[in-house]
């Protein structure tokens, strides 16, 4: 069972090799969706990698997965970003089980930030309603720039420049440390 077989790590030095194969999964993958992925680029990644702020999936050393951790306006805000699990791994609970690993991973590292992210996937709101994001409005969200610049590459960019980024296709989900989740049964 493949279960059995994955590792989920917070990738080092030693993973670098794998970065070419990250960039190519993240494009394929942008590409069948029809949606934007923020472009990032080889020594980007190799940077997260070396600080410690990148996870990565393998199953008997082939790379299954990968997300990476990145903070926003003075550490105020986290996003875990570039989500991907190779197609061939999929169904298997993988994206949950990266996505997990890189909210316990933003937590050590910023445990006052607020995490959030951006999606158009049913998949990871799902995951983020599980992990205690709830949908807010981008007002909400880090105002810094160069998170902002990373949108660019998607193709609803448009509609986030006409609506002055107060609306996309994206849902916005924010995860606030200090506040607590109540959920009625």
């Amino acid at each position: 069972m493949i279960e059995n077989q994955i590792e989920i790590l917070v990738a080092g030095e030693q993973h670098l090799r794998y970065i070419p194969v990250i960039l190519q999964t993240i494009e394929d993958a942008a590409k069948v969706r029809g949606t934007g992925i923020a472009k990032r680029t080889p020594e980007y990644v190799e940077q997260k990698m070396r600080e410690g702020k990148a996870i990565i999936a393998l199953v008997d050393d082939e790379f299954a997965g990968f997300c990476y951790v990145e903070s926003w306006g003075n550490k105020q805000y986290v996003a875990n970003s570039g989500l991907i699990v190779v197609e061939k791994f999929r169904g298997h609970g993988l994206a949950r089980k990266i996505k997990e690993k890189s909210f316990q991973l933003s937590r050590e590292k910023y445990p006052d930030a607020k995490l959030f992210g951006l999606t158009s996937g049913a998949a990871v709101m799902k995951i983020n309603t599980a992990l205690g994001y709830v949908p807010v409005t981008f007002a909400e969200l880090t105002d810094d720039e160069a998170f902002w610049r990373g949108c660019q590459g998607c193709v609803n960019y448009d509609i986030l420049q006409r609506t002055e980024r107060r609306f996309c296709i994206c849902t916005a989900m924010l995860y606030d440390p200090n506040k607590k989740l109540i959920i009625d049964n």
